[in-house]
């Protein structure tokens, strides 16, 4: 924060982008794994709050914009720790909106929906290749096509921008959440 107010003279906007995911059955998930999800897809979602708002409490616009996900809004088999995290963002999202309304702050959660990222690629269809992606996305999401990176963008300009929009979980998921 120190070195982004420093460089531009104040802090407008906060993006909590960092997330990572792990998946399995809960009776073999370790404490180790549950643990690391939550603290980066939640507590990191804290840290950086409490570092930036005396900062963004300083702005005349300031915006905090959380990425949760759809699966906070409908969970998912094996998921439990990564989904349990997302429903946490969103609630912290709207806690934070309320808190923060009589300082003009707004806060928003972006829920992307299934775009092509490591996470999915990697993980969740781990060896299964970008053509099955595809094929599986046309039949998973109603627009039948992944979201991408760019969509994402549009979705965290829209909610660091709207001058009269604080406390929404906005999904960008093709219609999957519905």
């Amino acid at each position: 924060m120190k070195a982004t107010v420093e460089t531009f003279g104040r802090l407008d906007v906060l993006i909590n982008n960092a997330g990572v995911v792990d998946s399995g059955p809960i009776e073999s998930f370790s404490e180790t794994q549950w643990d690391h999800i939550f603290d980066v897809n939640v507590k990191g979602i804290y840290l950086m709050t409490a570092a930036a708002i005396a900062h963004l409490r300083a702005s005349d616009d300031a915006a905090i914009v959380n990425t949760a996900s759809i699966a906070g809004k409908l969970g998912a088999p094996n998921m439990s720790a990564y989904c349990g995290s997302k429903w946490a963002a969103i609630g912290i999202t709207k806690s934070l909106a309320r808190e923060f309304a009589a300082d003009g702050i707004r806060v928003n959660a972006l829920c992307p929906g299934i775009v092509g990222t490591a996470m999915w690629l990697d993980h969740l269809m781990e060896g299964e290749g970008e053509d099955a992606f595809e094929t599986r996305m046309q039949d998973t999401i109603p627009l039948g096509r992944p979201q991408t990176t760019a969509d994402m963008g549009q979705g965290a300009v829209y909610l660091a921008t709207a001058p009269n929009v604080t406390g929404v979980a906005l999904s960008v998921a093709g219609g999957i959440d519905q």
